[in-house]
């Protein structure tokens, strides 16, 4: 690592960190649509039961969001208020 400067090896893993993040929110995407998908075959099978199934979605699927928030979040900040550059000096 002759050429490489600490700061620029932090600020590349800290893009590599932050894109790796962003693999949460394929994540998030995929559990929402099996939640939405699940809740479909539910009404399907009970219309009677219609209300209840929508609230406990709506509720998973607020949970399941505030990890692709979270991630968002993560990602931000390493990319553009990162605090370990100034852990170098």
């Amino acid at each position: 690592m002759t050429g490489i400067t600490p700061e620029a090896f932090v600020l590349g893993m800290s893009a590599i960190g932050a894109a790796c993040t962003g693999l949460a929110a394929i994540g998030v995407g995929i559990g929402q649509g099996f939640a939405a998908g699940k809740a479909v075959e539910g009404v399907a099978r009970q219309p009677e039961a219609q209300g209840d199934l929508i609230k406990v979605m709506v509720l998973g699927m607020a949970i399941t969001e505030t990890m692709g928030i979270f991630s968002l979040i993560v990602s931000i900040v390493l990319l553009f208020a990162n605090p370990l550059v100034g852990m170098l000096s």
